[in-house]
């Protein structure tokens, strides 16, 4: 899958250097992240993180991505701690309002920032319907965007939700996840380091699913 094949009119590389300031001026946001994460045993910023490895993963699902996939990928989460869950109702509809609040918020608040960055507004446009997951069953960008998203959280999250959850638990949302993924993205799924128990999970949700 290719940029040109997920359907993106914004193909072309942006003039001059608004790339790299667009993405430096994200990382700039995320950085300001009060919550940690440990990345090969460094203490990290977590959306900063989470940007880094959500834009590698992006890359190696669709080495074709191009500039607004790759923008969308790095301005994912972006600020996610300034809109916290706990501001929203417990229970299920509550987490459904956070999530289309969040991910209303990270479209417009990137917009901004690649308008400042000298971003042209087709660009702007697509970034902003990748993050919203516009089009998700029927736009292979967006979908490698929500693979990376799935396998990023895996990544990172997997042993702090089994140890919380158990097992039961972990395999039911292991599941959910793995049911908005790609064969592709499954397959990265089950490549993923994790330890044994963790991969039995992992297996177990495949075979539920």
């Amino acid at each position: 899958m290719t940029g040109a094949e997920s359907g993106s009119t914004s193909g072309a590389p942006l003039a001059g250097k608004a790339f790299e300031r667009a993405i430096a001026a994200i990382d700039a946001a995320n950085r300001d992240d009060p919550n940690t994460l440990m990345i090969d045993g460094v203490e990290r910023p977590k959306e900063l993180a989470h940007a880094e490895l959500m834009s590698d993963w992006v890359r190696r699902l669709d080495p074709g991505a191009d500039e607004p996939q790759l923008l969308a990928a790095r301005a994912h989460h972006l600020r996610r701690w300034t809109l916290p869950r706990s501001s929203y109702p417990d229970g299920r509809l509550g987490y459904l309002r956070w999530r289309t609040a969040l991910k209303a918020r990270h479209a417009e608040e990137v917009g901004q920032i690649l308008q400042d960055c000298g971003c042209g507004d087709e660009v702007i446009d697509r970034v902003q319907r990748i993050i919203r997951k516009d089009g998700l069953a029927t736009d292979p960008a967006v979908q490698a965007h929500e693979d990376a998203l799935c396998l990023t959280f895996l990544e990172t999250q997997f042993g702090e939700l089994a140890s919380k959850l158990g097992d039961d638990r972990t395999v039911d949302v292991v599941r959910k996840t793995l049911a908005k993924m790609s064969p592709q993205g499954r397959e990265e799924a089950l490549r993923l380091p994790l330890d044994p128990s963790e991969r039995s999970l992992v297996a177990q949700a495949m075979e539920v699913g």
